[in-house]
């Protein structure tokens, strides 16, 4: 079995090209994690439409991407356009892609900028309510804004919090993430840390998938990032256009809150391939 290793901005991840089954991907998953404790997801791709679980079986686009936890990812939606530029031993300028939490087809833009290195962007799943919610954790408690996305969800925990202070104590942060996961019934939910400065945002992102049982600080989280920019239209109720300073590099975002239009724009780097 052949699997791939991108790097999007930090948040590494394998993409396997050969047929496994829905019910045995977890554990391919947690094979390559254990084999590359770096590797912070993993996803399998096809041609679409050749298997019952592709969301969409005979459009036209170009590959399908399904996540070991059927979850969506944005990352590995633009590790997966790059993987099809690479087997056509040419690179479109946009690529389609059936996506695991995605309920139409993706079309990513992508050019080569230099040896090895790809620029992308990608039109995220639209948000499908932004509420908040009341959630607590020990002692403390607060009412946080919860973006609901098609895949998974975020909360955004802003520095005056007082649950901000989970991001010094991970331990207590993984633990609320999944008794928060459970609590809003969501297929995944992240908790964005974010630090609003006059340039840059800091924003660090950590993710809970309950179907792979993964909980991960991630370098770098494209749906959290499309979560916070969304937040932060609807707070202005204009158009933003948004750089994330994550663990992994920066995420740019536009986001159009109104119209609910997310535009995320990242690089994506091939490292190896490897058989398992």
């Amino acid at each position: 079995m052949r699997y791939h290793i991108f790097d999007p901005t930090g948040n590494i991840t394998a993409l396997v090209s050969d047929s496994v089954s829905p019910e045995s991907q977890p554990r391919i998953a947690a094979r390559i994690m254990e084999l590359h404790p770096e590797v912070e997801q993993v996803g399998f791709v096809r041609s679409p439409g050749t298997s019952p679980s592709d969301s969409s079986p005979g459009t036209d686009a170009d590959l399908s991407l399904r996540m070991a936890g059927g979850e969506f990812c944005g990352n590995a939606t633009m590790c997966a356009a790059v993987y099809y530029a690479m087997r056509q031993n040419v690179c479109p300028s946009s690529v389609s892609l059936i996506v695991s939490g995605a309920t139409s087809p993706l079309e990513v833009l992508l050019h080569e900028t230099d040896e090895g290195l790809y620029a992308t962007s990608v039109h995220m799943p639209p948000v499908l309510e932004i509420k908040t919610i009341r959630l607590t954790h020990g002692n403390s408690q607060d009412m946080l804004p919860i973006v609901c996305m098609e895949g998974i969800s975020h909360v955004v925990i802003c520095k005056d919090s007082p649950l901000f202070e989970l991001l010094h104590n991970r331990n207590d942060a993984e633990h609320a993430v999944r008794a928060w996961c459970e609590q809003v019934g969501a297929e995944g939910l992240g908790i964005q840390f974010l630090v609003a400065t006059s340039g840059a945002h800091l924003l660090t992102p950590l993710v809970y998938v309950p179907a792979s049982n993964t909980t991960y600080w991630e370098n770098s989280c494209a749906s959290g990032s499309a979560a916070v920019a969304a937040y932060l239209g609807m707070q202005a109720q204009t158009p933003v256009d948004v750089t994330l300073r994550e663990p992994g590099g920066t995420i740019r975002v536009l986001a159009d809150y109104p119209a609910n239009s997310i535009e995320l724009h990242g690089h994506v780097r091939p490292l190896d391939s490897h058989l398992i």
